[in-house]
């Protein structure tokens, strides 16, 4: 059985510890406020409830998948040795480097950062062991979508990208390979799309749900772009458009309704209006 320790019990966090409990791995998560740890527990049970449901665990693997994860204060309590210590708190660079060397304290055979937009090799720049540490960017819902992006710092040995990726077979999901640059490679994919749909909308080329309709039923995409950058925030869209367009040019600038959009307050889902209203 492989032991995983994951630091943040956020919405990613929360994702990352179901499916590799879900696949039979010890979980620990690191997680100091009371409210999330038991909010955590209670997303583990409903989403747990869900996947007997759709026929996805058994009702002995859900009855089991609670006994597997335990919840602990910070990353200082986690045992040692863990086979894989994942982060996955707020992108702060100097609040990601204070939690990553407590990580590195607890010796696990790899470390990984979930970032969506940091680069792994300013990351790396206070570890003790470069080699054993990467990238592993999930996507939201973790327990639905398919891929890991590994994110390949310049110190990062192949050993530990093969182990990432065993790691990623392990709870079903396949993954990809890049290096790190700005954006990586989803994150630049993702973008483009929203920001052109978002300069579509601003001169009035068709309504919202329109220019989302086109991306689903053409396309095949799960979920639109203007309506997906309402669950991502648009707060943090204006923040990554805004580091690629330093990096790439006027490819990334951020349209100025979206920048309008969060000078309102309007980020998206977690606000209740954005692109879309949300109830």
């Amino acid at each position: 059985m492989q032991s995983v320790g994951v630091i943040g019990a956020g919405t990613m966090g929360v994702g990352i510890a179901y499916v590799y409990a879900a696949a039979g791995c010890r979980t620990l998560v690191a997680e100091p406020d009371a409210g999330r740890a038991q909010a955590l527990l209670e997303t583990l049970r409903t989403q747990a409830e869900r996947g007997v449901a759709r026929g996805k665990l058994t009702a002995e693997q859900a009855a089991e998948l609670p006994r597997r994860l335990e919840v602990v204060g910070s990353p200082a309590e986690l045992p040692t040795g863990l086979d894989l210590v994942v982060e996955s708190v707020p992108e702060r660079l100097e609040l990601k480097h204070e939690v990553l060397a407590a990580a590195a304290a607890r010796e696990p055979a790899l470390l990984a950062t979930n970032t969506s937009a940091l680069s792994v090799d300013a990351l790396a720049e206070r570890l003790p062991r470069p080699d054993a540490f990467l990238g592993m960017h999930f996507f939201n819902p973790v327990w639905s979508l398919g891929m890991v992006e590994l994110i390949r710092g310049g110190q990062t040995s192949d050993e530990t990208v093969a182990t990432a990726q065993s790691l990623v077979e392990l709870i079903g999901k396949q993954s990809i390979v890049v290096r790190d640059v700005p954006g990586f490679a989803t994150s630049r994919l993702d973008l483009v799309a929203a920001l052109e749909a978002m300069r579509m909308f601003e001169t009035q080329v068709a309504s919202a749900e329109d220019i989302d309709k086109a991306m689903v039923l053409a396309y095949r995409h799960p979920m639109g772009p203007l309506r997906l950058s309402d669950v991502v925030g648009l707060d943090v869209r204006l923040d990554i458009s805004r580091n690629l367009h330093a990096v790439y040019g006027e490819r990334f600038a951020p349209p100025q309704v979206l920048v309008d959009l969060v000078e309102q307050g309007h980020l998206g889902q977690k606000t209740g209006q954005g692109f879309y209203a949300w109830p």
